[in-house]
């Protein structure tokens, strides 16, 4: 009788505790992780969903802020909140200093009708300015609080 005691004791010990614990669902949207490329958005007071989750490169020339942003190709994504269709090149550059990114090369909206460059973004408070040539255009910056994945691309989770 003491024998079947313990071992239903030591059964109830081990499998009480897997048998409490609920599988957690598998997240249908994941977050991509943070590059380097990403953290220095934020560091320059950006928000990471400037740039797609494909970044497999990035330098900075701290002297110069030159930056050079590489993707694993060509990127094409769909930016908010008005649905304007982006294409990222391979390689994206352009400088990088508080609040503003000059000189800007490698990132075109289609927006009328027709393909524009975008040639700069500066941080504005809560808002973002999108530079396109002479012409600007003001987004909320919470638009762009997550890295978005590239349209047929999806995370490895």
């Amino acid at each position: 009788m003491k024998k079947s005691v313990f071992f239903f004791s030591l059964l109830l010990f081990i499998v009480l505790p897997f048998s409490s614990q609920t599988p957690t669902p598998k997240n249908p949207n994941p977050k991509p992780p943070l590059t380097q490329a990403h953290t220095e958005l934020i560091n320059y007071g950006f928000p990471i969903g400037l740039l797609p989750a494909s970044v497999r490169n990035y330098t900075l020339n701290q002297t110069s802020s030159e930056f050079a942003v590489d993707l694993g190709g060509t990127c094409k994504i769909t930016l908010p909140p008005d649905n304007y269709l982006a294409t990222y090149s391979k390689r994206i550059t352009g400088k990088i200093d508080q609040g503003k990114i000059a000189e800007l090369d490698g990132i075109r909206v289609r927006a009328f009708f027709k393909w524009w460059s975008i040639t700069g973004i500066r941080s504005s408070e809560d808002n973002l300015v999108f530079e396109v040539g002479m012409v600007t255009a003001k987004y909320p910056a919470k638009n762009f609080d997550e890295s978005p994945f590239c349209e047929g691309q999806h995370s490895s989770s």
